[in-house]
């Protein structure tokens, strides 16, 4: 690897224009003067759009604009120190250190880790003196050099938190807090929150970890320690990676640079969430974060493959959500033909040429086939994420191929489920060869997705997927022959295990198979629409159960808390958002759980029996007008929500509680799989 900065990249004390973009755009062509980027103005646009999103001055007099951009040919420092400073939006005035860090697109691992030390050396002030201290480009250059090494000095701040000030304690201990950083780029901005709140912490006496989930790739904390933290600290601007391992615990949730520049305020106010009922908490389904606990006791094949399903359905449900609801507004706009007219209507007519169509009815056709198309990521989108579940992002691709070929041949969630599991395996395995640094770069882009791609689904296409097919078919041919007993068979089952574990594999399995067959039911098979019913009807009986005893029947049998959960259960179960229960499993598992079970199997089979039938995969009371029997519904949902209701007061009086080991009583942490399905 060449040198990351040279003399030539340096500038000292030259007028580059009076404003932010001016100086990016002189760096810029610096970089490209030397050779090491292709186009000046390409890379300057990359760093301004990278700038606009969020400004990159820091207190201190610095400013790191920075970009990850095609036209950038090797990882490349570009340094200007201003006479006078220019505003590069910090609070405390002008920038007058400026680095434009530049990363090509793909850059490798090395290159990222040498920007990502730059970045931290930031929080040094013997660094920044020395920039400001130095005489002529070849001293800048070497106090970088040294700060990139593979053994820079250790940040000064540091030293100043040997003594902590007025330690912040919880239950009379110092508080213990885990955080995540992580910017745009995942190079400069990550890595100096990250050691900012490190220091912060030690300054403050707490226990603090933080896992910066940068470019270059991140470690994940232990589970241990994330279920053992107080509180969590979000300084990020993109979404925090398998952020349900959190799920439950108090957050602070902030854009990256308060991480760096508020980093005391942001340790005390996560230490003031502890306790506060009404502080925001991580949510998710718990689906990652059980895998997790998991592995902290045994990791194994089996639970990478647990976790990677709870991955692709919690993923693959927003697809089917909005474009069921999107379905269920399409018929009450157009009727239920709308499903068999949609295309000729769309076909034949615009917004400005209505024809023989009325715009009500144009409108149902639109928003019909929307949700149709959006149903179409189904199969998918649920492959795509599990094999994202086993492979991480070079998974994605061939898992989405696959679901796309298990669609292809009428092999259903099952060929998803198969599809997805084998790209998965083939991206992680794929990843894990030691090839050379060359080569690197292309895997993930190129390589893995291409061999992934054709193991995973050419054995779909050549050996798995008429098999899987034939299989699906027969048990749409078994369900469409349940009568009688069988249906309401059906129905208990189905409420069984839309309760036992709340989110967990079991609940998924019936919500996946509810939401699988949702598109046949809407081609014609009511069978599958009462399923689809069932299934929506019974995941809402915990929440409304535990609003009604919590707030109703015996208000003394909870604490405080848990009755103030139990107010917004009301509206969680009526919304089918299963959340509104985690708070009570997950203190009293053994005596809530059969409780929920008994009423959601109530539920289901009344459902069953009175031959209720759902157009709308979730929504629970909003989505009525996707509801035939409407009325019958309620009673189902009324009747289990009341048998469960009774069920946990009476093993509350009556019954002896059963600890949990590793669960907090009152706490949101959850022993197992507990969320929404």
């Amino acid at each position: 690897m060449s040198e990351i900065i040279t003399p030539a990249l340096v500038s000292l004390d030259e007028p580059l224009g009076t404003d932010k973009r001016a100086v990016i755009d002189a760096l810029a062509a610096r970089v490209a003067q030397t050779g090491r980027a292709s186009d000046a103005a390409a890379l300057a646009a990359d760093a301004w759009k990278r700038e606009q999103t969020d400004e990159t001055g820091l207190p201190g007099g610095i400013a790191i604009p920075h970009a990850k951009s095609p036209a950038v040919r090797e990882a490349t420092l570009a340094f200007a120190r201003l006479k006078p400073g220019v505003d590069f939006g910090a609070g405390d005035g002008p920038a007058d250190l400026v680095f434009l860090i530049a990363a090509p697109d793909t850059a490798a691992e090395e290159h990222l880790a040498v920007l990502s030390r730059l970045a931290r050396a930031f929080m040094r002030e013997d660094f920044t003196a020395g920039l400001r201290a130095a005489s002529t480009p070849a001293d800048v250059v070497a106090l970088v050099q040294a700060a990139v090494s593979d053994n820079p000095p250790a940040p000064a701040v540091a030293a100043a938190a040997v003594a902590p000030a007025t330690a912040l304690v919880v239950d009379g201990r110092p508080a213990r807090i885990v955080a995540v950083t992580a910017c745009a780029t995942g190079i400069a901005h990550t890595f100096m929150a990250a050691d900012a709140l490190t220091a912060a912490g030690q300054q403050a006496g707490v226990d603090l970890v933080v896992e910066p989930q940068g470019s270059s790739g991140y470690k994940p904390l232990p589970q241990s320690v994330i279920d053992d933290a107080d509180a969590v600290i979000f300084a990020v601007d993109v979404d925090v990676r398998d952020q349900q391992r959190f799920a439950g615990k108090p957050v602070v949730r902030v854009p990256v640079k308060k991480g760096i520049e508020q980093p005391a305020a942001l340790i005390d106010e996560a230490v003031a969430s502890v306790g506060n009922t009404l502080a925001p908490r991580v949510s998710g389904n718990a689906d990652t974060a059980a895998a997790a606990r998991a592995e902290g006791g045994g990791a194994g094949v089996g639970s990478a493959i647990k976790r990677s399903l709870l991955t692709g359905v919690s993923y693959m449900i927003p697809f089917v959500a909005g474009g069921g609801l999107l379905i269920a507004l399409g018929f009450l706009l157009g009727g239920y033909t709308i499903a068999f007219d949609a295309d000729k209507i769309l076909g034949a007519s615009t917004l400005w040429n209505l024809g023989d169509t009325s715009l009500i009815v144009y409108l149902g056709a639109v928003l019909f086939k929307i949700g149709a198309l959006s149903f179409g990521f189904l199969v998918p989108a649920l492959a795509g994420y599990i094999a994202y579940g086993l492979a991480d992002r070079p998974g994605i691709a061939p898992g989405f191929v696959a679901g796309a070929v298990a669609s292809f041949m009428g092999a259903g969630f099952l060929g998803g489920i198969v599809g997805g599991l084998l790209a998965g395996l083939a991206a992680w395995w794929l990843n894990s060869l030691d090839v050379p640094r060359w080569l690197r770069g292309l895997m993930p882009v190129v390589i893995i997705p291409l061999l992934g791609s054709i193991f995973a689904s050419g054995l779909m296409l050549l050996v798995l997927g008429g098999p899987i097919a034939w299989l699906t078919q027969e048990l749409n041919t078994w369900l469409s022959s349940l009568t009688g007993a069988g249906v309401i068979i059906l129905g208990i089952i189905l409420g069984l295990m839309m309760c036992f574990d709340l989110g967990g594999p079991v609940n998924k399995v019936a919500y996946a198979f509810a939401t699988g067959n949702l598109a046949a039911g809407i081609a014609g098979d009511e069978r599958y629409l009462q399923i689809m019913a069932a299934v929506m009807a019974a995941g809402m009986v915990p929440p409304l159960a535990m609003a009604l005893a919590s707030t109703v029947i015996d208000r003394k049998l909870f604490t405080e808390p848990e009755r103030e959960n139990g107010k917004a259960a009301w509206l969680l179960g009526a919304a089918f958002i299963s959340e509104g229960a985690i708070p009570f499993a997950a203190a009293d598992i053994f005596r809530v759980i059969p409780a929920m079970m008994l009423g959601g199997a109530v539920t289901g089979a009344l459902s069953m029996a009175f031959a209720v039938t759902s157009k709308a995969p979730h929504g629970g009371l909003f989505v009525f007008f996707a509801i035939d029997n409407f009325w019958l519904w309620l009673v189902a949902i009324a009747a289990g929500t009341v048998v469960a209701a009774f069920a946990v007061v009476a093993l509350k009086r009556f019954a002896h509680r059963r600890p949990v080991d590793g669960v907090s009583s009152g706490a949101e942490g959850v022993p197992s799989a507990l969320a929404n399905a």
